[in-house]
């Protein structure tokens, strides 16, 4: 099986982002057409584009419609701040920003629509492509010669990157060698990207999955002969320590104790080595209506008090390597992500 696929999460098309809305997979396939960078904003907070490296791409191209709006140096810099501040905890939409606006700024007015679009279109190229690499080197970890189950958290997958995935796309590398037996995919409450999204990538694609409800993972590591968790990161700290979706940490904590090993699967752009640890991660708390509601239903009191961080941190003992585009990081972690985070293009 080749690890290509057919889904893809994002596109630029006549002068406009298109997102795939995936809010509404599984059950209708819709885009929205973006053409302001206060449009991108909206949708990278609405989760319409979600997964760290997809809304930095998709932030990289908002700063591109910001350019071809008005190229003043104020209003790319009120544009950059307003995509910054949708999302606060993955580091690639500040970095993916950031990227862009440097190579704007340094451009003559004149150009700088052109310059801005072509420094978007660099960085979506060089997610396919880190995706890729990121792919190999952590198939290359997984323990055994033969086939073998692997569990994941969220969505990892193409919808997460403008790729195959990160986490999600070793295991498309795994099929495609011949090595997958089966995917375990958790449901990642409270918006369920694993249920909606990467069971809905896997079956697209042909990959063997079964979903599970998170409160099942225990069992499954404990009945299962698992040989990876495999998941992704939003920001990863100088440390090793690592937010991803909520859960992740419960996930880990888990295979330490079931001896399964644990690996972060993410660019050398999601490691951030200005904070030295994970209680430096900014963390997003959502509307406590993800929680009461499923899909608009009200399944808890309206009166209930809820507590909905979008993100945990894993800390870095718990975690087995940190797969790159660049290599592979084992603990400690500080100066083997140093040297990844150098070596990038």
């Amino acid at each position: 099986m080749d690890r290509s696929t057919s889904v893809r999460s994002l596109d630029w098309e006549n002068g406009a982002l298109l997102l795939l809305d995936q809010r509404q997979l599984p059950v209708r396939t819709a885009w929205v057409r973006c053409e302001t960078p206060d449009a991108v904003a909206t949708a990278i907070a609405e989760l319409v584009v979600r997964g760290a490296p997809a809304i930095g791409v998709a932030a990289a191209y908002g700063m591109a419609l910001a350019a071809a709006l008005d190229p003043s140096e104020d209003a790319l810099r009120r544009a950059a701040e307003t995509l910054a501040g949708a999302r606060p905890t993955a580091v690639n939409l500040s970095w993916a920003i950031g990227r862009v606006l440097a190579r704007t700024l340094e451009t003559d007015p004149t150009g700088r629509a052109a310059a801005a679009l072509d420094a978007a279109r660099a960085i979506h190229r060089e997610d396919e492509t880190a995706c890729e690499a990121m792919a190999r080197h952590g198939a290359d970890r997984i323990p055994g010669e033969g086939p073998v189950e692997v569990l994941t958290h969220c969505n990892t997958g193409a919808l997460a990157t403008a790729g195959i995935g990160t986490a999600l796309g070793v295991v498309r590398e795994l099929a495609r060698r011949g090595r997958l037996a089966r995917l375990w995919a958790s449901e990642a409450r409270p918006v369920l990207q694993g249920a909606r999204l990467t069971a809905w990538e896997a079956v697209r694609d042909g990959l063997p999955v079964t979903l599970v409800a998170d409160a099942a993972a225990a069992t499954v590591m404990a009945t299962r002969p698992l040989a990876a968790v495999l998941v992704g990161a939003d920001r990863i700290a100088a440390d090793g320590a690592t937010a991803n979706k909520i859960g992740t940490y419960t996930l880990a904590v888990l295979a330490r104790r079931h001896g399964v090993p644990f690996f972060v699967v993410a660019p050398t752009s999601t490691v951030d080595l200005t904070l030295p640890g994970g209680e430096a991660i900014p963390i997003e708390e959502r509307d406590g209506d993800e929680v009461r509601r499923i899909r608009g239903t009200l399944v808890a009191p309206e009166e209930a008090a809820v507590f909905n961080p979008a993100f945990d941190v894993t800390p870095p003992e718990l975690i087995t390597a940190i797969v790159t585009e660049t290599g592979v990081a084992t603990p400690p972690f500080r100066d083997a992500l140093h040297a990844l985070v150098e070596s990038a293009p």
